[in-house]
């Protein structure tokens, strides 16, 4: 049992709960028996190097990826297999690499997207001043098109769009790649608001481990598709191999199959 596990054991069932997850890419096994919870309220950090199946994982949560095996839940409902669509209707919001805004809507057009499958236009006016009240830049932008702002403007947009839909989880895709270090610190010190302001739980993935697990309540480690190691943030913060592995802070010579030995006996 992880560490989250215990201290919320005698608490209601994880918001998500992903157990033995099995995904494809044509004949490549890209998600090897996954298992991870997500408990309301929380922030979860999914790190691991490039093609560890970090983005597959969000892909098959939100729906873009049919899993071969396992089971998706949330909020105690069986999601997997469902389409993308449904699932934002569900309260899944989905902010993927690459923030994929629209380039030639404006960043109002943007936001109003965010909220296709809502009625209550009150509601969504309000939620939109919200966003602006987060991201200022939007609402001095928010006439222009979405293609010309900067990268890191864009990934507020495409975290403010996913707000729209309120969400009861937001899964949050690489939000640091492609932006300066004072824009990253920027951009987590606004989720960290997010979450702490407006109860919203996310599952971040991210490759930056330092400024992911200063965020996050709990982090796992995924290396080839496998889950290797999971804690609370302290914990892997005070890891040796996360140090060395991530951080670029020497813990010694040991070879890194060496340290993934460890990180799976630890779990």
């Amino acid at each position: 049992m992880s560490a989250l596990q215990k201290e919320t054991m005698n608490d209601a069932q994880p918001l998500l709960q992903v157990k033995n997850l099995e995904a494809f890419y044509g004949p490549v096994m890209a998600q090897r028996g996954v298992s991870i919870d997500v408990f309301e309220g929380k922030v979860v950090a999914i790190l691991g190097a490039n093609g560890a199946g970090k983005t597959t994982l969000m892909k098959t949560i939100s729906g873009a990826l049919a899993p071969r095996k396992g089971s998706i839940t949330l909020a105690g409902e069986a999601i997997q297999g469902r389409e993308p669509d449904a699932l934002v209707r569900q309260g899944i919001a989905h902010v993927p690499e690459g923030r994929e805004v629209f380039p030639f809507l404006t960043v109002e057009e943007n936001l109003a997207m965010g909220a296709y499958i809502r009625r209550d236009k009150a509601g969504i006016r309000q939620d939109m001043e919200m966003v602006y009240d987060y991201f200022p830049i939007l609402l001095e932008r928010r006439n222009q098109p979405a293609g010309t702002l900067s990268g890191g403007q864009q990934q507020m947009l495409a975290i403010g769009r996913g707000l729209m839909s309120r969400p009861s989880l937001m899964l949050l895709d690489e939000p640091s790649l492609g932006l300066s270090p004072l824009l990253v610190q920027e951009i987590f010190a606004i989720v960290r608001r997010l979450n702490k302001e407006q109860g919203v739980t996310l599952l971040l993935v991210e490759q930056n481990a330092q400024v992911a697990l200063n965020t996050a309540d709990h982090g796992y480690v995924l290396e080839t598709g496998r889950i290797v190691m999971d804690g609370s943030a302290e914990e892997l913060l005070a890891s040796d191999d996360i140090r060395e592995f991530y951080l670029g802070q020497s813990a010694g010579d040991d070879r890194p199959e060496k340290r993934w030995k460890r990180k799976k006996t630890w779990r």
